[in-house]
């Protein structure tokens, strides 16, 4: 299990079940997806778990994840007591056992967490001032340097707010090293992985609060001042309701600039369990920056909720409501998708087109195989249908496509926008992806509208 959190959970909420503001466009049945992954795909998004390198072994819970999820975040095991246990002596051993398990399943990979409060190697805590700071910059380069290229998402900082009504920095050994720490650290991992989003990691943030203002005050002073950050993490561990302004919540962040991701979610079993995630799901789909969600574990047995029964699959693993009810969110998914991000890893150049769109492909590769994202982004001039071509290089072949229709055999590809995404507004983006054996694309050779 995630070794206990120290701090209270959110369990007092304003709402329960309110409904996403945006109207949502219906996925017809023949697009309809089966499992939480390839549903979220079709909005551009991913829909993930975290996952324990201890529980690889068991089979059911391998046979889940690799079965329904596109993204996975290892719960314990690249935070700083696991990777630096002794200092200037790095172990990643658990660590890229679930980088590699998500590679292997062409999944997202998002990494938890580089500078935490708590789970720190006891010399950490034994250290002060600008040794703690000195310690604490190395090992965010030190550890992103050793992922970098292979992280979609870095939890730079973790927990660093206050519960109350203060709005305030958390004291801990950390914030008493200097009130730009924060700051230090998002620069050092930007130096280290350029290509990894950056992201700030809290709870108790679901709705407008003290706290959530205090992290928007700040997200907003590093807008405006250069400091590289790119989306905002929202724990979202529930009680039995949530937040009324759950979603407006969501949309104030994203106003700001930077992507938004529901980063732990988990909701004591109840009689609205269904409806509050499916709540969760509609929010991130009306909020054209919401990336994705990640659950925190699969099977109700694997949760560190112990007898609150919070998540999707039950300790047998099978399908609870509340996966039904997030699926069929999921499939309902909308046109929106998120918008692009200064740093999405590994992008292709756009390809130039006179017919009104470009696209750009980013590849997530292992030895055999790879999947593809692309991003088709209009012109001037808003989209009402598009297509894209793709050069495969000798060997490949693709087995897999979501968000879009294929045609064509052999280096030659052709895909074509699906009902839900032929519409693209004035600048705006969409994304589609596919799956294949071999080497990946390295970009699109032709995009037009029609």
């Amino acid at each position: 299990m995630p070794i206990p959190r120290g701090r209270s959970l959110l369990l007092t909420v304003v709402a329960a079940g309110v409904a996403a503001a945006a109207s949502i466009a219906v996925i017809g049945t023949a697009e309809a997806a089966t499992t939480l992954g390839a549903s979220a795909a079709q909005t551009g998004r991913y829909y993930g778990a975290a996952v324990a390198a201890g529980r690889l072994g068991d089979a059911t819970y391998t046979g889940i994840l690799n079965r329904e999820f596109n993204s996975v975040t290892a719960e314990n095991e690249m935070k700083w007591d696991a990777t630096e246990p002794a200092q200037g002596r790095f172990t990643y051993a658990n660590g890229d056992r679930i980088l590699n398990q998500g590679i292997a399943m062409g999944a997202k990979v998002r990494g938890h967490a580089l500078l935490w409060h708590q789970q720190q190697p006891g010399w950490a805590r034994s250290m002060s001032g600008a040794a703690l700071r000195n310690a604490a910059i190395n090992h965010v380069t030190q550890v992103a340097t050793h992922y970098r290229g292979r992280i979609h998402s870095w939890d730079v900082v973790n927990e660093a707010f206050a519960d109350g009504g203060s709005g305030a920095r958390r004291d801990s050994n950390l914030q008493r090293t200097g009130n730009d720490w924060i700051e230090a650290a998002f620069r050092a991992a930007r130096a280290a992985d350029p290509g990894a989003k950056l992201c700030y990691n809290d709870y108790n943030t679901d709705g407008v609060n003290a706290k959530s203002t205090g992290i928007y005050n700040m997200v907003r002073d590093f807008k405006a001042r250069g400091v590289p950050i790119d989306c905002v993490g929202f724990q979202s561990h529930l009680g039995t309701g949530i937040s009324g302004d759950y979603q407006a919540n969501l949309q104030r962040f994203a106003d700001l600039g930077v992507d938004v991701q529901i980063t732990e979610l988990d909701v004591a079993q109840g009689g609205n369990q269904a409806n509050i995630y499916a709540t969760v799901t509609r929010a991130c789909l009306a909020v054209a920056r919401c990336t994705g969600i990640t659950v925190w574990g699969i099977r109700d047995s694997d949760s560190w909720r112990t007898g609150e029964n919070p998540l999707l699959f039950d300790n047998s693993g099978n399908r609870k409501a509340a996966y039904n009810s997030v699926l069929s969110a999921l499939n309902a998914g909308g046109p929106t998708s998120p918008g692009p991000s200064p740093s999405s890893p590994g992008p292709s150049p756009s390809t130039p087109s006179g017919d009104g769109c470009t696209a750009t492909v980013s590849l997530n590769a292992w030895n055999g195989g790879y999947v593809a994202t692309v991003r088709v982004t209009a012109g001037a001039t808003a989209v009402n249908g598009w297509a894209v071509g793709v050069t495969l290089p000798s060997g490949s072949a693709v087995t897999n496509v979501w968000g879009a229709t294929s045609s064509g055999a052999g280096a030659t590809m052709s895909f074509r926008n699906v009902d839900y995404n032929r519409q693209i507004a004035a600048g705006g983006s969409i994304e589609f992806g596919f799956q294949g054996t071999g080497a990946g694309p390295g970009s699109a050779s032709s995009c037009r509208v029609g």
